[in-house]
């Protein structure tokens, strides 16, 4: 018997030696601690709440008996709680099972036949005549809501998501009812009042490398294309005087003077101020009068005279790249004059070297009264009006 545990191995080498079997190979020392098994550690932390760790009492105590420190368990019990089963998956090795899976969300199908609906959706497709069994459904397990039943209806738009491009700022649109401003309900009235006139349309292209040039020459006296404008349109007008005309019943009134007006966009709606006697008055004092008619326009201080009194409208776009559209006639007016923008074009010409030439063209297009203007009127106006473009030093006489 062996006094001290130390001499258990000399022993075991002495009986050996007695039997003849070979002596046992002694035992590192850190064998003898064989018995304690050393967990792994895990990547993730076991669960605690503050300090401390929430395990079962079993896994508690199988831990205790295994040397196993809980805080490398990785509970998957309720809220993370450490099961008896975690310490032995622990013990051996063996990664932890997977949490259990929520449950399912419970699901419920209406009998066959029956239309899922709440009571006020029920009572509101009564009212609005709607077969409800028509409607789809968005509310909890596809029943039809009340305001399922005002999109069928139309009472309630359908909601959704804006899509914005990555990097850009969602552009909010303007929806429902504006109200009209006067001059807004002035100019919608005008237009309905010309529904019943009947009109036709002729255009023709202008040349205007000529216009251009003498442009260019007044332009430093402050003289502008819309001055220049007026002025040759009442210059043909001079020669063709039905365009200035009107209709009535009786038969045609012809106007004494030659009022263009022009239509001129302000904030919160369209006026045409009047340059009045447009004929009769140098291009120096036309273009003063329309830069003060223009000015008066956008500070809302014309008087009526000087937007009302125009016996013929002139209606540019050229300077927005309009190449070329059709204007309405203006209630109570013969014509109207639309004006595109210039345009280069290549054209023949004898007098070039490769027999082409580069020129400078604005399609005109006039709308008339055709109660009392004819389309030979119209050709035999714009004609005139394309010569005194072509020829535009009588502009400033």
């Amino acid at each position: 018997i062996a006094a001290d545990e130390s001499d258990i191995p000399a022993l075991q080498a002495y009986a050996a030696t007695l039997t003849g079997a070979p002596a046992p190979v002694a035992a590192a020392p850190a064998a003898a601690a064989a018995t304690k098994v050393a967990a792994a550690p895990k990547t993730s932390a076991a669960a605690s709440t503050g300090d401390r760790i929430v395990a079962s009492p079993l896994a508690k105590k199988k831990a205790d008996e295994i040397g196993l420190d809980l805080s490398t368990v990785v509970g998957t019990g309720p809220d993370g709680r450490i099961t008896a089963a975690d310490v032995e998956a622990a013990a051996s090795g063996a990664a932890p099972k997977a949490a259990a899976a929520a449950p399912a969300k419970p699901a419920w199908t209406p009998a066959a036949g029956v239309v899922a609906a709440t009571p006020m959706a029920r009572a509101a497709a009564k009212k609005a005549r709607i077969d409800i069994a028509t409607i789809e459904g968005t509310g909890e397990f596809g029943r039809v809501t009340v305001d399922d039943v005002k999109i069928a209806t139309g009472e309630k738009k359908v909601e959704r998501k804006k899509a914005a491009k990555a990097g850009a700022e969602v552009v909010e649109l303007p929806e429902g009812i504006v109200p009209f401003t006067g001059m807004q309900r002035a100019v919608s009235k005008n237009m309905e009042a010309t529904l019943s006139t009947p009109v036709f349309r002729v255009s023709r292209e202008v040349e205007m490398d000529n216009f251009n040039a003498l442009y260019q020459r007044v332009k430093p006296k402050g003289i502008t294309v819309s001055a220049l404008l007026a002025k040759a349109v009442a210059l043909a007008i001079e020669k063709y005087p039905i365009i200035n005309s009107s209709y009535t019943p009786e038969g045609t009134v012809f106007n004494p003077d030659i009022n263009i007006a022009m239509a001129v966009a302000i904030d919160g709606g369209l006026i045409t101020p009047t340059l009045k006697y447009a004929n009769e008055r140098n291009i120096v004092e036309l273009g003063e009068n329309w830069k003060e008619l223009v000015q008066k326009a956008k500070e809302g201080r014309l008087t009526p005279d000087e937007y009302n009194s125009g016996t013929f409208t002139i209606s540019n776009l050229g300077m927005f790249g309009v190449s070329q559209f059709d204007a309405i006639l203006p209630s109570g007016m013969g014509g109207i004059l639309a004006i595109g923008g210039t345009q280069e074009q290549i054209v023949p010409c004898d007098k070039a070297v490769l027999g082409m030439k580069k020129v400078s063209k604005m399609t005109v297009t006039l709308t008339c009264d055709h109660r009392q203007i004819y389309g030979a009127d119209a050709a035999l106006f714009l004609k005139e009006f394309s010569a005194v473009m072509a020829s535009p030093e009588q502009l400033l006489l």
